[in-house]
């Protein structure tokens, strides 16, 4: 018996190894191989100077002391961090609030359904028409400056585009208003998931809503809200078609709102293999750092 046991899960595990190998294909050829060839170009002075293609050539570490030469890579990377940080604090606070409401069944709020999918419609569409929308509602002659010059607000338009906090703020409104109807979602689900005898426990108990929100709720969320935090963190990092459309490619004011990605997209359109390896390796490392860090400070509690 144990024999026809164990010859019926060696079986099983076949099936199982079978089904991985799409997933396995798929990851080492779209995945894996442009992983390692980056990797490799990194080391390699590449790159077209006019109609002559130079290299490639190998240069060792050159490439990424080019990176950090010019104080390019740690301006960028702060330009991404505070326009991720404006986008995300406002987006995990609205989204907790609209989580504890729509997830309270002492409130009865009426239409859920519909204002659920109101809040989640902008994750459905694209970065490039809301950067077109916003770029059109805040040039110099758009609805909102007539708006504000109308009120009294402004004697003359004001140039949005043309101020480091206004631009860095727009990204940051963008973005918010793209992600905060996912995150809400995500957080609902796992405030739905939470136990009710909980919370019958500590109504009996005379907690205010307060309290079990931020004794029962919160602790128990920490998972979730870990894998919120770890992957708008990767999405911020990876910040392009936003500012990229609205400021045209070119990061203004003063290169204020150029991201990362923007950074890595001007060499890689000027055929700069070789910076542009050793710049998406750089990425690579900063985002498993700053995840690795997020991930240990929300579990420092536990330990």
């Amino acid at each position: 018996m144990k024999n026809g046991k164990s010859g019926t899960i060696v079986r099983y595990n076949r099936w199982a190894y079978i089904f991985l190998i799409p997933f396995m294909v798929v990851f080492i050829v779209f995945q894996l191989i442009p992983l390692v060839n980056t990797i490799y170009n990194s080391f390699f002075e590449h790159y077209m100077s006019g109609l002559k293609e130079i290299g490639p050539n190998f240069a060792g570490l050159a490439n990424y002391g080019e990176l950090f030469k010019g104080g390019d890579l740690l301006k960028y990377f702060g330009n991404t961090m505070i326009m991720w940080i404006l986008g995300f604090i406002p987006q995990i606070l609205v989204s907790l609030i609209l989580g504890a409401w729509f997830s309270d069944p002492s409130l009865r709020l009426k239409a859920q359904p519909f204002f659920k999918t109101v809040i989640y419609l902008p994750n459905l569409i694209m970065a490039s028409a809301f950067s077109m929308l916003f770029f059109t509602l805040f040039a110099d002659t758009g609805p909102i400056n007539q708006l504000l010059t109308g009120l009294g607000v402004f004697k003359e338009a004001y140039s949005f585009m043309s101020h480091v906090g206004s631009v860095r703020g727009l990204v940051a409104a963008m973005n918010f208003l793209m992600w905060f109807g996912n995150t809400t979602i995500l957080l609902m689900a796992g405030m739905l998931g939470i136990d009710t005898a909980l919370y019958e426990a500590a109504e009996v108990d005379g907690a205010t809503s307060s309290q079990v929100f931020t004794k029962i709720t919160l602790p128990l969320l920490k998972p979730i809200l870990i894998y919120v935090m770890i992957t708008s963190l990767i999405g911020g990092l990876q910040m392009f078609d936003v500012p990229q459309i609205l400021t045209n490619g070119s990061g203004d004011p003063m290169r204020s709102s150029m991201t990362l990605i923007m950074f890595l997209n001007k060499h890689l359109f000027s055929k700069n293999y070789g910076i542009g390896g050793a710049l998406s390796v750089c990425l690579f490392f900063i985002t498993s750092i700053l995840s690795f860090i997020v991930f240990r400070i929300n579990n420092a509690g536990d330990n």
